[in-house]
């Protein structure tokens, strides 16, 4: 397994996100993830910044390969949208670059002022704007007449020399079948062995992979501190992730979220073992890629910890 890093432009601001992008790849993570919010999930993270932005500006102060975790490329920003920003990304990053791709939250995609689509129609809608991505890829004048999208004579002219790699984003079966039959590849956050498995069969075995978060610190403690105040959403059962429109509802769900809970579920402190476990349990359901993610301020510390302590004893290839 190749382990990354995975930059949350939730919690983290510009700067601090170059600065992790470039310690990332002089610690020896192997690639990048970068969120794609246009709110955090609640006031404490605190941040937003434009994935495309942040991505153009990483691409000078790092060469890792950098993947979208995940971008909704259907009601907030129109699909033709996407397929530009991404090829001109594509080309700054010399062909580095991957479109992660999903339905999408409530919290990001409702700033617009239209209804939140069913989980039905989010799908129907993630699979044409794919297709038409793709289209817009070709360096081809598209005309596009779809049930959700219209495109009249649009062409992208900057273009990478290869279009990106398409990964598809899948929570449950049903994405996750979306996935098998349009991705190049797939992209989840649990160590569902059953989910990576239904991917890889369907798909004759193309890539997945998977993101994870830890607190690093100097004690469990604090690490689990840092984590239940920054991020009591991750503890969020069923679809609240998916339906919730906005940053104040999240702060009013997440109080049901209780710190032992949060101890139960996060790695937390400076001890190596704790660390690898949790990559083995991603090894085990049979990720090919883990990009690991720092909740709380001592993320420098975290990215050199792994460089240190963490990746040189990683032998799951």
């Amino acid at each position: 397994m190749r382990i990354g890093y995975f930059l949350s432009a939730e919690e983290y601001g510009p700067q601090e996100l170059l600065d992790q992008a470039a310690a990332a790849e002089r610690a020896g993570f192997e690639s990048l993830w970068i969120s794609d919010h246009f709110h955090p999930w609640n006031d404490e993270q605190g941040h937003s910044a434009f994935v495309w932005s942040m991505i153009g500006a990483i691409s000078q102060v790092c060469s890792l390969p950098i993947t979208t975790a995940v971008t909704c490329p259907t009601v907030r920003v129109h699909p033709a949208v996407i397929a530009q920003a991404a090829a001109t990304c594509g080309r700054l990053t010399g062909g580095g670059l991957t479109l992660g791709v999903g339905t999408g939250e409530a919290l990001n995609e409702h700033i617009l002022g239209g209804p939140w689509p069913t989980e039905e129609r989010r799908l129907e809608m993630l699979e044409e704007a794919v297709v038409l991505i793709r289209r817009l890829w070709t360096g081809e004048v598209v005309s596009w007449e779809g049930k959700h999208y219209r495109v009249d004579h649009a062409r992208i002219y900057d273009l990478p020399d290869e279009p990106p790699e398409i990964h598809v984003s899948g929570f449950g079966p049903k994405a996750t079948d979306l996935a098998a039959r349009i991705g190049d590849g797939y992209v989840s956050t649990a160590p569902d062995a059953d989910l990576v498995g239904r991917f890889k069969e369907a798909s004759g075995g193309k890539p997945a992979g998977a993101g994870a978060k830890v607190a690093f610190a100097p004690t469990e403690e604090e690490g689990w501190a840092h984590a239940h105040r920054l991020w009591p959403n991750a503890g969020l059962p069923g679809e609240l992730a998916q339906i919730l429109p906005t940053p104040e509802h999240f702060q009013q769900a997440s109080q049901l979220v209780t710190l032992e809970s949060t101890r139960e579920s996060v790695v937390a402190g400076a001890d190596p073992a704790a660390h690898l476990a949790q990559i083995r349990r991603y090894a085990d359901a049979g990720y090919d890629v883990l990009h690991v993610a720092n909740m709380g301020p001592h993320y420098l510390e975290m990215i050199e910890f792994y460089g240190d302590q963490v990746l040189p004893s990683v032998n799951l290839r």
